[in-house]
């Protein structure tokens, strides 16, 4: 009778255990990331409470990794820069200015005082773009 009891319990154990690691797969914000960049969504990965954690976003299934820098502005610490790079430049075919300025765009939202460099070949694209909108 004792056995059976134990035996009950771990099973009952063992089904939370499968069930609780079945609904963190469901909300784990990197699945929905990767989910993102196969339908060629756009989604933004980011803490902003962390500065430590990267930027992880994608762009018509491109994906661009953010590394935020803290420097002071006005008085106060937060972040100053932020250097967008990617992987996969195969990824890139297609994009647009208006993608990368999109990306800018959203940066700028979530941290107003921080310049946003690109990593190269993104950086000459976007160097050539602002010398023709002059």
């Amino acid at each position: 009778m004792f056995t059976v009891m134990i035996f009950q319990l771990f099973l009952l154990l063992a089904v939370g255990i499968i069930i609780y690691s079945v609904i963190k797969y469901l909300l784990d914000p990197r699945r929905k990331l990767e989910r993102a960049r196969r339908h060629e969504d756009f989604y933004v990965l980011d803490d902003s409470d962390n500065v430590r954690k990267n930027i992880f976003l994608t762009v018509r299934g491109a994906m661009f990794e953010g590394e935020k820098f803290l420097g002071t502005s006005d008085g106060s610490v937060e972040v100053t820069s932020i250097l967008v790079r990617t992987e996969d430049y195969d990824q890139l075919r297609g994009m647009t200015g208006q993608d990368f300025h999109a990306i800018e765009k959203e940066l700028t939202v979530r941290y107003p005082k921080a310049s946003i460099e690109w990593s190269l070949p993104i950086a000459d694209l976007m160097r050539r773009l602002d010398e023709q909108k002059k």
